[in-house]
């Protein structure tokens, strides 16, 4: 009987070794020059800062208390010099060799963290930034954007393009408003805008999955569709009696008990609309049937090989109909949000492209549901910067601070993203044999 020895165990194979094309390394090339691009201009609005206190507003109305002041300046350097070095970390290895993803991830979000805070103390430099108004308007503009993303999402993964966000927006904006300005009742003004939106997904799902119809160009004509069916109706019922068609409650806010106490984050999370907490609730629940249930496995499955899934008896067809209409829901409840969230009336095209904006931040966030929120709120926080600018009068025209958000937009999604891979089967349809 022989006795193994410690020489005998065979060594671990090597793992095999990543082969980067052209096209590739060209991509991570122009990643690393955006991200040194940022550096350096954080860096240099570090040294042209003015010197004195940056004051930050940690509580929204309250100008004597709660007050954070920081050496404008020298915060501004060190936050650049960080970004800086950020950027260099991921520049230098990107030469030669693959960054792995998770390190690259990390350093653009240090970097993205210091330019931020850079340009906030050039900007700020001897004024008060209301940084508590900021995150939440933040939370505001990225609630529509995340269920939006949330419902393309769960369209995409099946294998089915819904350019048609913009649409369900702007339909369930108008149910919203209407039946909450008939019946003064906010649940029965969400329930109606979810019915809205599954209607409006019912028509894509059948021109697209039953008719085969060219799935973009069914997305677009439906957006045009609910541009046109809610501008008629509001010229024609709800602008001329306005007083009773057109003057929706208003969600109030609710409190919870504890969390709503919690210094800073208490009050912008937790201190919300029953649509905001829904809004966590359906990030929680898409992300979980997404990838923790059979539901979610078969939906992942026809949006990838819907054939191959055919063989094993799922049944492709309806799957993508049950993922698409429970989209429409989450579409619905974003429309909602702009007139009983927010606004408090509809106007015509009052969603002003946040259902496409929405659609960028699902392909930022590589079709996964964790990703399309942290772009929503990205995006979010873009255009809420804008107006807060403004209030202080930062030396920035304004028009050129309107556009940032959608600067910010074709950046992010041209640039900074990587290499982004939709499910193969996505708008493909399925025909059986």
């Amino acid at each position: 009987m022989t006795e193994t020895t410690p020489d005998a165990v065979p060594a671990a194979a090597p793992k095999p070794e990543i082969i980067e094309g052209p096209a590739e390394r060209t991509r991570r090339q122009r990643v690393g020059g955006v991200m040194l691009v940022f550096a350096l201009i954080g860096l240099g609005l570090a040294i042209f800062t003015k010197s004195g206190k940056a004051t930050f507003q940690l509580v929204s109305g309250d100008l004597q208390h709660n007050l954070l002041g920081l050496p404008a300046q020298p915060v501004g350097l060190i936050l650049g010099l960080l970004g800086t070095a950020a950027a260099v970390a991921y520049v230098v290895p990107s030469v030669r060799r693959r960054v792995p993803p998770r390190a690259a991830g990390w350093l653009a979000a240090i970097l993205g963290i210091c330019f931020i805070g850079a340009f906030l103390c050039w900007a700020s430099a001897g004024k008060t930034f209301p940084l508590a108004n900021q995150f939440q308007g933040t939370l505001n503009f990225a609630t529509p954007l995340i269920l939006g993303a949330l419902a393309g999402v769960m369209c995409e993964r099946a294998g089915v393009i819904n350019i048609a966000i913009e649409g369900q927006f702007l339909v369930g904006a108008f149910t919203a408003a209407l039946v909450s300005s008939t019946t003064h009742s906010g649940a029965a003004a969400l329930v109606a805008a979810a019915a809205t939106g599954v209607l409006m997904a019912a028509l894509l799902a059948v021109f697209s999955i039953k008719y085969l119809v060219n799935q973009v160009v069914l997305g677009v004509v439906l957006v045009v569709f609910a541009t046109g069916i809610t501008g008629f109706l509001f010229d024609q019922f709800m602008q001329p009696k306005a007083d009773q068609l057109n003057t929706p409650v208003v969600l109030s806010a609710i409190k919870i008990p504890g969390l709503g106490d919690i210094p800073f984050i208490g009050p912008i999370l937790f201190r919300q609309t029953i649509l905001v907490y829904l809004m966590y609730l359906a990030v929680a629940v898409v992300t979980f049937v997404l990838f923790e249930t059979r539901w979610g496995l078969r939906i992942r499955a026809v949006g990838e090989h819907p054939k191959a899934a055919d063989t094993v008896g799922i049944k492709v067809k309806r799957t993508r109909y049950s993922a698409v209409l429970a989209a429409g829901v989450l579409a619905g409840l974003g429309g909602a949000f702009f007139t009983v969230g927010y606004a408090g009336s509809f106007s015509k095209e009052m969603t002003a492209g946040n259902g496409f904006i929405a659609l960028a931040a699902l392909i930022m966030g590589r079709w996964h549901p964790i990703g399309a929120t942290v772009a929503a709120l990205f995006f979010g926080f873009a255009t809420q910067l804008q107006s807060q600018l403004q209030i202080i009068q930062t030396p920035i025209p304004g028009s050129l601070l309107l556009m940032a958000p959608y600067v910010a937009t074709i950046i992010a999604v041209a640039g900074l993203v990587g290499r982004v891979r939709a499910p193969k089967a996505d708008g493909e349809p399925y025909i059986t044999e």
